[in-house]
This record gives C-alpha cells, sequence and structure tokens, in this order.
C-alpha cells in the first residue's frame, strides 16, 4: 500500500532528507531576529526612550486627544515671583525635601524665570505641600522661609526658598535649627525677631493651609502645578501638571495661554 505523503513516516522521511536545509532555515531566522532586536535597542537608544518605557506592543492611537488634568487653586496671601500684573500665573505645590521638587527647582525653573517671570509674562507663587515623611523639616523649612516673607516681603521669601533648595540634598534630611538659622544670618535678616517668628503658632498654621489648599486641588503628588491665565480674585483654573515635567510641557501650556 502506498504511503500517504501527510504520514509521520514521510515526514520523518523528509525532514532526514532535508535536514541541513532545516538547520540553514533555523540559522537564518535566528540571525534575522538577533540583528532586528540590535537594531531596535539602538534606536531606542539613539532616542533616549526605554523599552520599559515604550512597552512591548504599542498602544492604539486613541479616537480622541485625552484632555489635560484640570485643577483649582487660589493664590491665597503666598509671595509672588515676578510681575503682579502678569497674564499668566503658576501655582507650585512643592516640599523642599522632596527630590523631584528639587530637580524641578534645578533643571525647569531657572528657564521659567529666564523665559516667563523676568520677562513680565508669568507670575509664581509657591506654596507649601511637606510630605508627612519629609516632617518634621520640610514643615519647619516651610515656616522658615514664611518667616523670612514676614521680615523682607516676597523677594526676601525667594532669597529663602533658593536658598533652602540650594542648600539641602531634598532626601528627608533637611537643614537642622543651625543651617536654617545660617540661611537667615547670610541674607541679613534679624535673627531675634526671625527665632521668634519660628515658633508662632501661626506660621505652621500658613503651612498647613497650603497643605490643605493643594489637596483639594487635586496635588497627587509633589511637585504640583496649576497653570493658568491670571484673575482679579487670585483663584487660578487651569492645567494641573504633576512631577518634575520637562521644561517643554510648561512651554507648551503658558504659550497656549498667551
Amino acid at each position: 500500500m502506498n504511503e500517504s505523503p501527510y504520514s509521520f513516516t514521510a515526514f520523518k522521511n523528509f525532514v532526514s532528507e532535508k535536514f541541513v536545509l532545516v538547520i540553514m532555515a533555523v540559522v537564518i531566522v535566528g540571525v534575522g531576529f538577533f540583528g532586528g532586536s540590535l537594531w531596535t535597542e539602538n534606536q531606542l537608544l539613539k532616542s533616549g526612550d526605554s523599552p520599559s518605557a515604550l512597552g512591548t506592543t504599542p498602544p492604539s492611537a486613541p479616537a480622541e486627544q485625552a484632555q489635560p488634568t484640570r485643577g483649582t487653586a487660589s493664590i491665597d496671601d503666598d509671595a509672588v515671583l515676578g510681575d503682579a500684573d502678569a497674564p499668566v500665573t503658576i501655582i507650585e505645590f512643592s516640599d523642599y525635601e522632596c527630590p523631584f521638587c528639587k530637580r524641578h527647582f534645578t533643571d525647569t525653573h531657572p528657564k521659567l524665570v529666564e523665559n516667563y517671570i523676568q520677562t513680565g509674562k508669568v507670575k509664581l507663587v509657591f506654596r507649601d505641600f511637606p510630605l508627612a515623611f519629609h516632617d518634621p523639616l520640610a514643615t519647619q523649612e516651610a515656616i522658615a522661609a514664611n518667616c523670612a516673607k514676614e521680615q523682607s516681603g516676597d523677594a526676601g521669601y525667594y532669597a529663602f526658598h533658593d536658598e533652602i533648595f540650594a542648600r539641602t540634598a531634598s532626601n528627608g534630611n533637611g537643614l537642622d535649627a543651625t543651617k536654617i538659622q545660617k540661611i537667615a544670618t547670610d541674607l541679613g535678616l534679624n535673627i531675634d525677631s526671625f527665632t521668634t517668628c519660628l515658633d508662632d503658632p501661626a506660621m505652621a498654621e500658613e503651612v498647613q493651609k497650603d497643605l490643605a489648599d493643594g489637596s483639594a486641588a487635586g496635588a497627587s503628588g509633589t511637585p504640583s502645578f496649576i497653570i493658568g491665565k491670571s484673575t482679579s480674585n487670585g483663584v487660578i483654573e487651569g492645567d494641573l501638571v504633576v512631577g518634575a515635567q520637562p521644561y517643554a510641557t510648561f512651554e507648551t501650556i503658558i504659550d497656549a495661554l498667551l
């Protein structure tokens, strides 16, 4: 009886006869896959992305572009950096001991100051958002900056703000009382008045009010920013940006408002 061309024996004979060709085919496919993987990894490295960030399969494009998250907050009575009449306001909820907050201060904040704040297009209002696991030092640093404002106004506040970020490692270990007083001395503050202010319950209440307002505004992490058009009553509704986002993110939002 003739053997079926689809039988196991026929298949085994075919493989035996074509063994070399099968091995060559496997090698060719393997080399092709390996080469493709190397090319993909090279492209990722060139673009600065990582495979984990991109995922194994690209998601399908959404039918509509997702709307940015929105938030609303007041500038309250907090210190203003820039022209009070600037058309755009950024409210920043931040923690001096947050490493991402320091990254924003180091990488993005100077560009915002140079390109938007000093040119009168944007004003910044920094509000305190000390995280519990960075306390008590994060709150003490926030209180110290507010006490600088009590003596030297908004300019004094931001001078102290800058020095805290410049001197702390922003790792939760913070600046102790001696280092805080050193900043006050270096900035020419009256140390007796400054020390008295540090113990004033009203200063701690001010920080807690900022914290509560940030939570109500939707600040889910630090730093968080609300960027919107300035208003006469100081209540700003705008895009809510969370994290140490690149300068380009701020640039896009601000330019759309101007």
